[in-house]
């Protein structure tokens, strides 16, 4: 070890994740992150976020966040400010500032730079600049749909994605698999930006225990269902569950009818930013029936892999936990702005990992006809070909590799037999 790495404390991984109103990119990048530390504990991260969740997902090691003030997209190219009464320019200046002072200050070895190639609004070019002659690193991850095709290649055209990726980033982590959606052929990226591209498969924290799926499966179903044997469990998700409402609510309105045809239990996760109101009307109106409703909680895999069926909007991360758990899924993808989920319901299905109804079709028949059918099915599984899950495994030894090459020989890095290598596909 260089007396320099000696005095820094060994290498140091920045992480940057714009998640000013949702829970998606926070969980994928503390799962990374909580892979990178399991294998090297002695690396120091840092994430810079907007979430107001924080460390919402706990890593464990040398991890720390730092919080941006929070803005959330309003729309293509289109953004505003969570909380601050401010002009939103003055708020993008201000998280500009931070960004690079902290980036300077913590002198990252290695830069995982999530979703944005610049940035919101391109808050993140004075931060790359000033890393790039300090020798970092830089990685892109990107979930495996961003939006339509159309949309991204206008945006990042006129926004400069393009010329960032190709400026300062050395590979691109696809969270996702090439054959489901050809990311760089889709998005229009140039021969030179695509191939620094690595597919590693969907990125998902590590499967629930079976013990403990089993013992929350009884648990609720011994309240909701007594004396049912053969009761089923429906859990409904959403991640944050800032705009699931109106899913729930049709859920809800459902169950009477679900009931007339199987005795079944539901268990509704509200999400941490779900508007209160919404909330309170969920509990309200599943007073009588076997429905409880949560606000939020930390073991929401565990809760997916005990269920009979997964009702879902359609998620990257909620999607991915439910192919984890091999459970049935039915997903209800948002309407829009964006058309993310509704192509990821629509290749998905299309492979038979999910069932989905259509978000402008969501009335009580077609929910309650939708539940029991998925419910009723007993076919045997599908035979085509099943997702790639290990996205997680594959993204956090890419970056170790690139941890352990620019931060030289630390302690910790042999252990085991020596550094860790990507993957023969990276």
């Amino acid at each position: 070890m260089s007396d320099d790495d000696a005095a820094r404390g060994g290498p140091r991984l920045l992480v940057y994740s714009q998640d000013g109103l949702g829970l998606g990119h926070l969980r994928r990048t503390s799962t990374l992150i909580t892979e990178v530390l399991a294998a090297r504990p002695e690396v120091a991260v840092l994430t810079v976020s907007d979430s107001p969740l924080g460390r919402f997902f706990p890593t464990g090691g040398h991890h720390d966040y730092l919080k941006l003030p929070s803005i959330r997209k309003v729309g293509p190219g289109d953004w505003a400010a969570v909380a601050l009464p401010m002009p939103f320019r003055e708020v993008i200046a201000l998280r500009r500032e931070l960004l690079r002072a902290a980036a300077v200050r913590f002198r990252p070895n290695v830069v995982l730079v999530d979703h944005m190639p610049h940035g919101a609004m391109g808050e993140l070019i004075p931060t790359l600049e000033a890393l790039r002659a300090t020798g970092a690193r830089f990685v892109l991850g990107l979930r495996d749909i961003l939006d339509a095709p159309e949309i991204i290649r206008r945006r990042w055209s006129v926004e400069g994605g393009y010329e960032a990726v190709d400026r300062y980033y050395d590979s691109v982590l696809v969270y996702g698999s090439r054959d489901v959606f050809d990311l760089p052929t889709e998005y229009g990226w140039p021969a030179a930006v695509a191939s620094r591209v690595s597919f590693c498969g969907y990125v998902s924290s590590a499967a629930a225990p079976a013990t403990d799926a089993r013992r929350v499966r009884s648990r609720l179903l011994s309240a909701l269902t007594p004396g049912v044997p053969s009761g089923r469990l429906v859990v409904a998700t959403a991640g944050g569950g800032a705009d699931a409402h109106p899913v729930f609510s049709r859920l809800l309105a459902a169950v009477p009818d679900i009931l007339a045809e199987r005795s079944c239990g539901f268990a509704i996760i509200a999400g941490p930013f779900m508007p209160e109101g919404d909330y309170e009307d969920l509990r309200r109106r599943a007073t009588g029936l076997p429905v409880r409703v949560h606000r939020s909680l930390t073991n929401v895999p565990t809760y997916i892999a005990a269920a009979d069926l997964v009702v879902s909007m359609a998620g990257y991360n909620t999607t991915v936990e439910i192919l984890r758990s091999g459970r049935p899924g039915l997903l209800v993808p948002r309407s829009g702005p964006s058309a993310e989920q509704r192509l990821r319901a629509d290749l998905f299905g299309a492979r038979g990992w999910v069932r989905w109804l259509d978000p402008e079709r969501l009335d009580r028949d077609a929910v309650a006809g939708a539940v029991t059918r998925a419910l009723a099915d007993t076919a045997e599984p599908d035979p085509r070909p099943a997702p790639d899950l290990c996205g997680s495994a594959v993204a956090a030894a890419a970056l170790i590799g690139l941890v352990d090459e620019e931060g030289g020989s630390w302690p910790g890095a042999q252990g085991g037999g020596g550094a860790v290598a990507a993957p023969a596909r990276l």
